[in-house]
């Protein structure tokens, strides 16, 4: 049932007269005629009834054209609701990675509380491919993933991904570790051969990053332990586990010493991806234009380190 055929029949039931009708909608008095009945067969009822020289609703013709009228209203309500520009409001289902979240999502959700209170925003923490897989089952709206200039992702022609923030990452290693300053990313990686190395449990990209530069140093990692926990990773090294890439930003434990990276550097770069086709929605717009306008030098602020 097309809501064309709809708005005929409310115009005919307020004119009574299907010239009127062409008039008024900017079509012939057949057209009308014409859509009246494919709308009456599609109901299977008649909908209209001679009356002289003129036309009468049904019974039936009647009470269709009162449905009409709310039908319409709601189809021209969505309209206006989802159209760009519109108000946002209704749900949004986020899930990143919890840097990207504690850091940027939740300063925004606590600024429209009280900005766009129709608005609701629904928060799950995850690492990219989980989001991205979420993202894929329409399972959330948005996804809050990364990448690093050494291990970018591959491209997805069914998303599109708005670039947010970088960040430069290095090698956490203990605080009585001999490097060099100034030192280039292959050298420092070739001075931690005979170390156990930390990646993340739940997302190949930092692997990705040190099998490289450990390629380049002339040696493969030995990869033994994993944590996506910032926290726990430091822990590790402070435990003499191991040594592992970390934000430069980070604020690091007293047994924990970041040593900076460079030729080649280590960059993080943050995305928003939203399914093609998608992204005008306003409540995503909203979100992924306030995410791409946040501060890129805000820091981290994880807890105090342990004494």
């Amino acid at each position: 049932m097309e809501t064309r055929r709809l708005r005929l029949l409310m115009e005919l039931s307020r004119l009574g007269s299907m010239r009127e009708v062409a008039e008024v909608v900017g079509t012939t008095t057949s057209t009308v005629s014409q859509q009246l009945g494919v709308l009456a067969r599609e109901m299977g009822v008649d909908l209209i009834e001679p009356d002289g020289r003129r036309v009468r609703l049904t019974p039936a013709g009647r009470r269709l054209a009162e449905h009409a009228a709310v039908i319409v209203a709601a189809v021209e309500a969505a309209r206006l609701d989802l159209a760009p520009g519109a108000e946002p409001n209704g749900t949004l289902r986020v899930a990143g990675f919890a840097t990207a979240v504690r850091l940027h999502l939740l300063p925004l959700v606590t600024e429209l509380a009280t900005r766009h209170t129709r608005l609701h925003v629904l928060v799950r923490e995850h690492e990219p491919p989980e989001a991205l897989a979420l993202l894929a089952a329409d399972e959330t709206d948005l996804a809050l993933t990364y990448d690093y200039n050494l291990a970018p992702a591959a491209p997805d022609p069914s998303v599109h991904a708005t670039p947010l923030w970088t960040a430069p990452w290095g090698l956490g290693v203990p605080s009585r570790a001999d490097v060099p300053e100034g030192a280039a990313a292959p050298e420092v990686f070739a001075r931690f051969r005979d170390q156990d190395w930390i990646v993340n449990s739940r997302h190949t990209a930092d692997e990705t990053v040190v099998r490289t530069l450990a390629s380049m140093a002339g040696f493969t990692p030995r990869i033994t332990h994993r944590a996506d926990s910032l926290d726990l990773v430091q822990g590790m090294i402070t435990a003499g586990l191991g040594v592992g890439l970390l934000p430069v930003a980070t604020p690091t434990f007293p047994a924990v010493r970041l040593v900076p990276l460079a030729d080649p550097h280590v960059e993080l770069r943050a995305h928003a991806v939203a399914r093609q086709g998608r992204r005008a929605w306003p409540p995503l717009a909203l979100i992924t234009e306030l995410l791409a306008r946040r501060d890129p030098g805000t820091r981290p602020s994880g807890p105090a380190p342990p004494p």
